[in-house]
């Protein structure tokens, strides 16, 4: 398996020669690129690259479980998903880039930077393997971890427990590492680190914010231990200047493509997998959380409403000052996939831009769908999409915006890998089940005020940008919607329902999203005296008669009525079946996907 992987690495070193960006640079023999010359500050930004694009891939299927994304199509595999009907192909992406491209490099990257004493690579070597292998415990259930980077061709596949108590104790390694003095003679972290720009105190702080985030995934299991996650969170980011943030930029020389997928290499990730095309809307779950109309919610909207969810531009907006039409930004509405049979009418069909007329229209007869216009697609451009200027916006020939793209999904997108804001919304739960409800509260305030400077520390880079989407969310605002009833403002109106509401925004297309769900049995309200913890949230409306042999379950309170995990890939079940086989009874039936990987179950 390992040296089948390390073309991979192979693969990576040749394509990083014609690329320009500082961190995919590499400085060595251009007719030798292999895994034994490439130097450390090589090695790391392609491992971090192609873990996170794992973690991104991962992250928006699970924003097609989790009821945040739609797609117009229902035969392709994100399609699939938002029917709760998936195919094994969205399981593929994930495993791909965590095994290819990043953590068959780990072994070398540690034996390069041994030789050099070059401490800080192996610290963040196995915050690496720690991050990756829990993604595949969170998506698979089950995965080789202990004989999976050796070279053994068929390795045994470890059940959750061990995986996560590895990757706990891989955690535990980095920080020793990180807590060495590097002597001059070793490469600088900074040279190779793509994340942090080589600030130790960042990647210690992400690892206890990691460590704060796994053990609160614990929450169904009777080691779940509230003393040990808030000193993690002691030790996290304190501040979103602590917080680790991955900076993209749409680059129009960004042409390369990336070795495995064929994307660019400094766009963002979430981009990448999700904003490439017009195929995929926001559902009204997700604009309802939003804009505060979920059942019990207040009707005030949210400042970040208008910079998550996109626009597209009307000629035809009405000004009652003038009693006349002018030319404005129209917001998208979101599909209700839940509660309506839209998708089983062909809906939501892609709307059209005629730039005679200056209309958008529906390319059908069918009345059921001429109104798909309020629908806005996330798409946005980069430069192998079209894009001929750093502004990703999509527009029409004669200039009119067709989506203004979302905060979350640009190429120029920031990729929030380990956040202040994450810890307090762990924090007020955590605190909330202790029975402290006035800190719990403090620190779910906290929560939403730190998400929303971190937007605006990224909002304000972009100056006076075209796209009014992009424009920073006022002092005023801020302050107002934090004072209003869609905030808890007292200990009695605070509910774990809010807590987690505000997470999920604050989360939103984070694989961490449908790890939360999952713990609380989505909107079942049997854990603990909780109730419903995501109001309005259930199985798609088209969910049928093929998608009930997969999620099986007839009633909420069943585990298997819900979404638990994703099956094992092709690969595996092609080449490694026995052992996937002795690993989990179920492995090959059809209805693996709504068995609880291990954190899962009590």
């Amino acid at each position: 398996m390992k040296n089948i992987l390390k073309l991979g690495l192979i693969l990576m070193l040749a394509l990083s020669l014609g690329s320009c960006e500082k961190w995919l640079d590499i400085n060595v023999n251009p007719n030798s690129p292999t895994n034994l010359v490439a130097s450390v500050d090589a090695r790391l930004p392609w491992i971090q690259h192609h873990y996170q694009y794992a973690y991104g891939s991962a992250s928006v299927r699970a924003g097609f479980i989790t009821g945040v994304l739609t797609a117009n199509s229902t035969t392709t595999a994100n399609g699939l998903l938002a029917a709760w009907n998936p195919a094994q192909s969205s399981s593929t992406t994930p495993y791909q880039q965590w095994f290819v491209g990043a953590a068959c490099n780990l072994k070398d990257l540690i034996e390069a930077a041994q030789k050099e004493e070059a401490w800080h690579y192996i610290g963040a070597a196995y915050t690496l393997k720690a991050m990756g292998f829990m993604l595949m415990l969170d998506w698979y259930g089950e995965m080789p971890y202990t004989e999976a980077l050796g070279s053994v061709l068929t390795p045994k596949f470890d059940d959750g427990k061990t995986i996560f108590e590895g990757c706990m104790k891989d955690l535990d390694e980095a920080l020793t590492y990180f807590q060495k003095s590097q002597p001059a003679k070793a490469t600088p972290l900074s040279r190779g680190d793509s994340w942090n720009g080589g600030d130790v105190q960042k990647w210690i702080k992400m690892i206890h914010g990691l460590r704060a985030r796994w053990l609160n995934n614990l929450s169904k299991k009777s080691t779940y231990s509230p003393t040990a996650i808030l000193d993690a969170i002691s030790k996290g980011p304190q501040s979103n200047g602590e917080s680790t943030v991955i900076h993209h930029v749409n680059d129009l020389s960004d042409m390369t493509g990336d070795v495995l997928i064929g994307d660019p290499l400094k766009t963002s990730y979430l981009f990448n997998v999700t904003a490439w095309s017009d195929g995929n809307r926001f559902t009204k779950f997700y604009t309802d959380l939003l804009e505060n109309t979920f059942p019990g919610g207040s009707g005030i909207e949210d400042p970040r409403a208008a910079k998550m969810l996109p626009y597209r531009q009307s000629h035809f907006v009405w000004d009652p000052a003038t009693s006349s039409f002018k030319k404005g930004f129209v917001r998208t509405k979101g599909v209700d996939v839940i509660n309506t049979n839209i998708r089983l009418n062909s809906g939501p069909m892609l709307m059209s831009f005629n730039t005679t007329t200056k209309k958008y229209f529906i390319n059908t007869t069918n009345p059921l769908r001429l109104g798909d216009t309020i629908y806005v697609g996330v798409r946005a451009l980069c430069a192998m999409t079209g894009a001929t200027t750093p502004e990703s916006l999509w527009k029409a020939t004669d200039g009119t915006i067709l989506s203004t793209g979302t905060f979350l999904t640009r190429p120029e997108s920031p990729t929030f890998v380990m956040t202040y804001h994450e810890m307090c919304f762990i924090k007020a739960e955590v605190l909330f089940r202790q029975g402290d409800l006035p800190n719990a509260l403090i620190a779910y305030k906290q929560g939403i005020r730190a998400h929303m400077e971190l937007m605006n520390s990224k909002l304000a880079q972009y100056g006076n940008s075209e796209n009014p989407a992009k424009a920073p969310m006022s002092t005023a605002d801020i302050d107002n919607f934090l004072a209003s009833a869609a905030v808890a403002q007292t200990t009695s109106q605070l509910t774990m329902a809010r807590i987690m509401q505000q997470k999920f925004i604050a989360m939103s297309l984070t694989q961490q999203n449908w790890n939360d769900m999952r713990r609380f049995n989505f909107s079942t309200g049997n854990i603990g005296n909780f109730g419903n913890v995501y109001p309005g949230f259930d199985r798609p409306f088209e969910f049928g008669t093929t998608a009930a042999t997969k999620l099986p379950g007839t009633a909420k309170t069943q585990d298997n009525y819900w979404f638990r995990r994703m099956m094992s890939i092709t690969h595996e079940m092609n080449y490694n079946s026995d052992q996937l086989k002795a690993s989990n009874p179920k492995a090959f039936d059809v209805d693996i996907w709504s068995v609880p990987v291990w954190w899962d179950m009590q």
